[in-house]
């Protein structure tokens, strides 16, 4: 498993970079603005990623929350036990995912709940044929139709969002000693490390193929805000605060250098 250590190293140096961390949220702001404009102006032909039936979109994309917490919820556990294995400090970090998972949940029924408000159902995929007898998306859809609303971009929002709460979790890599730990554990956590970076690469990814093919500037854009938001809000104001389940502890330098 050299190779994953090489591959673990390097991320962790790029990671310990004040400026990575410090400009990543930009990234999708930029990413938002550049897509948005080429997507008005046409400038990219469609692709294999400007379908919705993409292979990443299916089975990623779809269902990229599942992701985050299938790969995060492990290395949570396993990289926090290094801080500290008490019970209390260990449910405080595990918090975190349920405060993420409230935050996912709130704001993709918002979403929904607009589009079906503002929405109707149509006959056609020329939007030119109404059928009234249909007042909601789901029944709408269930009978082959199709339903025209307020579409806020829910990809934009997750992909975003999802990539910012992985960096956050996973700073903790940068100031552990893996060396302490058992080869078991070390590995385990040495993959899930290297397996949620690839999946930050990938989120961001599919976040510039959203703002390049899908949807209009205003609703990209406020499922974007939305994402920064739930990110700032809770990793750069709520939880600087003591009742919060906290920042992911980091050893600071001079408790590094006492247990080199």
């Amino acid at each position: 498993m050299a190779a994953v250590d090489v591959i673990v190293d390097n991320l962790v140096t790029l990671w310990r970079i004040p400026a990575a961390r410090h400009y990543f949220p930009w990234i999708f702001v930029l990413i938002s603005v550049v897509g948005s404009v080429v997507k008005e102006l046409e400038l990219v032909p469609p692709t294999y990623f400007s379908s919705s039936r993409n292979v990443l979109n299916m089975y990623f994309v779809k269902v990229s929350w599942g992701w985050t917490l299938l790969l995060l919820t492990p290395f949570l556990l396993l990289s926090n036990s290094s801080f500290s294995r008490s019970a209390s400090f260990l449910g405080r970090r595990l918090l975190s995912l349920a405060v993420a998972t409230a935050v996912w949940y709130v704001c993709t029924e918002t979403f929904f709940y607009i589009e079906d408000l503002t929405g109707s159902c149509f006959e056609t995929g020329t939007v030119d044929v109404l059928s009234e007898q249909f007042t909601s998306k789901s029944a709408c859809r269930h009978a082959g139709l199709r339903w025209q609303g307020y579409d806020i971009s829910g990809h934009s929002f997750i992909l975003s969002y999802s990539a910012l709460f992985i960096v956050e979790e996973t700073a903790p890599m940068s100031s552990m000693k893996t060396a302490g730990l058992s080869a078991l554990p070390r590995t385990v956590l040495n993959l899930l490390y290297v397996a949620l970076n690839l999946i930050v690469i990938l989120w961001v990814w599919m976040f510039a193929c959203t703002s390049v093919y899908f949807h209009d500037l205003v609703q990209k854009w406020l499922g974007t805000t939305c994402g920064l938001l739930g990110w700032y809000l809770t990793y750069r104001v709520w939880y600087l605060m003591p009742l919060s389940p906290g920042l992911p502890p980091q050893r600071h330098l001079k408790e590094k250098k006492q247990h080199a």
